[in-house]
């Protein structure tokens, strides 16, 4: 669990999967005069060999391939474009179900046996197999209902991903004093203009 989905309350059972989604940092506002700087956490084999090694996800010192990081990317990509469905909505959204049902045949999981229960583990055995971990929590998060809350921000701005922690689960911005606040701002000046 990284800081990040700490200070936001991510659970630990999706705190890999939340951080492996926002890797990728496409927002573009400005915030105090401040432009918010884009970035990809992944940019090469060698970053998502250390990134998964900071979270204890590297079970092998095995290379990542340009195939395998290519893989890994494809992933990512996926699970975004997953997350970005309204969660009422992700499963009847065959599109994204078969893309990201595609990218999920590269990372098989078995079923093992252990002191904690039964457990889901990477069926493979090479440098990719810390990922599979993130695919068990898209697992389990389906199953137990916790995914519903991973969502993306509805400010095409940020597209960060969040936890909703409210009770009724309706948020649709990762923070309401920042980019609910801008839409709702936008929102009520396009109406004035229309207005006036």
């Amino acid at each position: 669990m990284s800081r990040e989905s700490k200070k936001f309350g991510v659970p630990d059972e999706l705190a890999n999967l939340y951080d492996f989604a926002n890797t990728l940092d496409v927002r573009h506002f400005t915030h105090h005069g401040v432009p918010h700087p884009q970035g990809d956490e992944l940019i090469s084999a060698r970053e998502l060999a250390r990134w998964m090694s900071q979270r204890g996800l590297a079970p092998t010192s095995a290379k990542i391939t340009p195939a395998m990081f290519a893989t890994a990317i494809e992933l990512r990509t996926l699970v975004r474009d997953y997350l970005q469905c309204d969660p009422l909505e992700r499963r009847g959204n065959k599109d994204a179900v078969r893309a990201l049902s595609k990218a999920l045949k590269y990372f098989p999981l078995v079923v093992t046996a252990g002191d904690d229960g039964m457990v889901l583990r990477a069926a493979r055995e090479d440098a990719l197999a810390g990922l599979s971990p993130i695919v068990a929590e898209l697992y389990d998060g389906s199953r137990n209902g916790t995914l519903d809350r991973l969502k993306m921000c509805a400010s095409d701005e940020c597209r960060r991903v969040f936890f909703d922690r409210s009770k009724p689960s309706t948020r649709r911005w990762c923070m309401s004093s920042l980019c609910g606040n801008r839409m709702k701002t936008r929102s009520y000046r396009e109406r004035q203009r229309n207005a006036g």
